[in-house]
């Protein structure tokens, strides 16, 4: 292409001024982004492969990690553009090969540019063309910051030039890494790598680390990483990538100063199968060591076989991208891979205890499996505070139904873990059971502190279990705008049904429904409603379980609910007997749960209440 300014889309890109502009407007873009977009700008919709873009612009520069210095660079030229890597106007990425870049739609006239006209290589300025008729205070003032930039990469640099960074960095948040294999399969692992490196900076540094869970809505937003800082309130970024090929992995990892967008640090890492157990902490030391944060000496590893970690990474993605039902499978065949592997024992158990609570596991064969997994992992590390919220959840709570020591078990994983969100979000459930609501709800509130996204709708359901209704539905409504959960219209529509407003409980239901992706059940309770309200709502669901119940376990407290708001107090006492001869977790929350306050004054009700071992809240 020709001349020295290109347009694309409604922007300018000015190579004399070295500025790009949108509808005249200056568009801010740190150096190298910009030197790159140059390249791309005149590449004339050629494929430009990453070896050559290093090469052109990176090749002198010693400090720098070009693999992150790349993905770095096009990001921030899209954050520029608006321009979406999924549907892209202007660059394209070619998966394993580089980038191409389109949509030059003009250009002013004037000369074919010369190789000297292109952005210099590494280490060059955009001002080296400039006029030989400077004044001598000028020339010495340039040579004066070109003295300081020289100081401040080299005090930037990699540990490997023999400094460590002196930076203010206090919080920090590890971005999702990118995945860069070119196989969507692969996101379990670059995933997992994120979640374990996100605990090892919490294990091994004083920093504040944000949990994993409050970064993954970042994956894949492509904003700036200084909103991203103030959003969850951090100085500090950690970003990366990596790639698995056969059995290596290569991972890039760079340290951010937000405010100020700094680079402070970063590094590459190759590692075969056999290594990669061991690369988050490695990683997590580095950046501790670097920020002058480290903690307490760390533990070491127990070995991991590959193969089992492998495994238990593919169950743990399961888990935490709402996929829970399939995980088990993983995390038994990580155990089977490896038997003293404890997370993945917890893993186990976690899987089992979860199937008991939320009714799609048959608590007669489910509990017992939870609980021998539970025992398992704490035999095996009796140091993690995962392996002693999992004991007291199984042992304590689903099986043995005493509260008070699951409580002491969460205590005990607080006092290795202070900021174990999970931990704080299990004891709230136990003191909310055990009628110490206030106590309940602050446990949880500070859970949503330290972890808003792992549960989103339990505050509200916090408040929903203490009959604090208009509070559940303020606080699920305020997290609706952010995060749409089915389970957040779930509690709403509970809520409303714990006030007496039937029509508004069955809209919200609906809601939860259509985000569950249920039309056909959707769109049946709707007609159900619209026939003869809410009891030919209960009636359908009950005739809808009957049916499941023939093809799969159907939880008899379904049925218990489903009778009592209808009134049926002798079939909803006998579905509660069944539900205690199976010993369905679910009876806990009796006495916190709406469904049944019209059975609060009869004898076997109470009867019930104290067999299960509850204080009467009746």
């Amino acid at each position: 292409m020709t001349g020295s300014i290109f347009q694309f889309g409604d922007f300018e890109l000015d190579r004399e001024r070295f500025e790009l502009r949108r509808k005249g407007r200056a568009v801010r873009l740190e150096r190298k982004p910009l030197e790159l977009l140059l390249v791309f700008a005149a590449s004339d919709g050629r494929l430009l492969t990453r070896a050559e873009i290093a090469s052109r612009l990176w090749d002198t520069e010693v400090f720098v990690d070009t693999e992150h210095g790349i993905n770095t660079a096009v990001r921030k030229i899209r954050q520029a553009l608006g321009d979406d890597p999924e549907d892209p106007r202007f660059l394209q990425t070619v998966t394993g090969k580089g980038y191409r870049f389109v949509g030059v739609t003009a250009t002013t006239s004037g000369a074919k540019p010369s190789a000297s006209s292109v952005p210099p290589p590494a280490g060059g300025t955009p001002f080296a063309a400039a006029k030989p008729q400077r004044t001598l205070w000028l020339t010495i003032s340039v040579a004066a910051v070109v003295i300081i930039l020289i100081g401040v990469a080299t005090f930037g640099a990699r540990s490997v030039r023999g400094h460590t960074i002196r930076s203010t960095i206090t919080s920090l948040a590890v971005l999702p890494l990118d995945n860069l294999s070119g196989d969507p399969g692969q996101n379990y692992l670059a995933d997992g790598m994120t979640d374990e490196l996100t605990t090892q900076l919490a294990r091994d540094s004083t920093l504040r680390i944000v949990s994993r869970t409050s970064v993954m809505q970042y994956k894949d937003a492509h904003r700036p990483l200084s909103e991203i800082a103030r959003n969850l309130h951090v100085d500090g970024i950690v970003e990366g990538s990596l790639a698995r090929s056969g059995d290596n992995l290569h991972m890039t990892v760079q340290l951010i100063y937000a405010p100020t967008d700094t680079h402070l640090w970063a590094n590459s890492y190759d590692r075969n199968a056999g290594d990669t157990v061991a690369l988050p902490q490695d990683v997590a030391l580095t950046i501790a060591t670097q920020t002058r944060s480290v903690a307490n000496p760390p533990a070491p590893q127990r070995y991991i076989s590959p193969a089992a970690h492998d495994a238990y990474l593919r169950g743990h993605f399961l888990w935490f991208s709402g996929h829970a039902r399939d995980s088990g499978q993983y995390f038994l065949k990580a155990t089977q891979l490896q038997p003293d592997y404890a997370l993945a024992w917890a893993g186990l158990s976690s899987y089992y205890g979860a199937g008991a609570v939320d009714l799609y596991l048959d608590p007669r064969q489910a509990v017992p499996l939870s609980v021998a997994a539970a025992r398992k992992s704490i035999e095996l590390d009796p140091s993690s505070p995962e392996t002693h919220v999992v004991f007291g959840a199984a042992v304590y709570w689903l099986n043995d139904w005493n509260l008070g020591a699951a409580v002491t078990e969460t205590n005990r994983a607080l006092e290795l873990d202070p900021k174990y969100a999970q931990a704080f979000h299990i004891r709230s459930k136990l003191l909310i059971q055990l009628n110490r609501y206030q106590e309940g709800i602050e446990a949880e509130r500070k859970a949503m502190e330290l972890d808003p996204f792992a549960n989103p709708w339990a505050m509200a359901y916090a408040y929903l279990m203490t009959r604090n209704f208009d509070a559940a539905i303020a606080d699920a409504r305020q997290r609706l705008e952010g995060h749409p959960d089915p389970t957040l219209w779930w509690t709403i529509s509970e809520a409303y049904r714990g006030k007496h407003m039937d029509k508004e409980s069955e809209q919200a239901l609906e809601k939860a429904l259509l985000l569950w992706n249920n039309p056909s059940d959707l769109e049946s309770a709707h007609r159900a409603f619209a026939r003869g309200g809410r009891k030919a709502v209960l009636h359908y669901y009950i005739d809808e379980y009957k049916s499941q119940a023939r093809k799969q376990y159907v939880s008899p407290y379904q049925f218990a609910s489903l009778y009592s708001q209808l009134g049926d107090k002798q079939q909803a006492l006998a579905w509660l007997d069944e539900c205690l001869r199976q010993h369905a977790s679910p009876l806990l929350d009796l006495q916190n749960d709406t469904a049944f306050d019209s059975l609060h004054s009869d004898p076997h009700y109470r009867a019930l209440v104290q067999r299960i071992g509850l204080p009467p809240a009746y």
